[in-house]
């Protein structure tokens, strides 16, 4: 009982100085490559409640619209495998498919606040595309 009762002050500390776990980041919504052209890249489809890819979005930019399980992109759509998440960055792998070919996908994102994130290419230093979350 003396080890449980130490191991329960031990997890309330650690849990209290934010060292137990990081707190997970939520993704969930649209991100463009540019803020000022969310309404140009992403549209509200049947009822309002799905985001979908405005018909002309490519000329606006780039953009991705995370859901729960899934990443989708203009030409892919990609079922998240595995997922680490430790706070300030989020590593992702999943499986994407496009109209010609099956294929697996790591993504690094770096978060810089709520509605910021970066995604980063391991291997060249000077390549990342910076992401805004869109409110539509």
């Amino acid at each position: 009982m003396r080890t449980f009762r130490k191991a329960v002050v031990a997890a309330t500390i650690l849990a209290g100085t934010g060292l137990a776990q990081a707190r997970a980041v939520d993704l969930t919504g649209a991100w463009a490559t540019n803020a000022h052209e969310c309404k140009n890249v992403f549209v509200r489809s049947g009822k309002g409640k799905e985001i979908t890819f405005a018909p002309t979005s490519e000329v606006h930019g780039g953009g991705f619209i995370v859901e729960p399980n899934r990443l989708v992109g203009r030409f892919a759509k990609c079922a998240i495998k595995a997922r680490k998440d430790d706070g300030e960055s989020v590593n992702i792998v999943a499986g994407c498919a496009t109209d010609v070919m099956l294929s697996s996908v790591q993504f690094e994102l770096k978060v810089v606040d709520a509605n910021t994130i970066t995604r980063v290419f391991p291997g060249m230093e000077d390549m990342e595309v910076h992401y805004y979350r869109c409110q539509i």
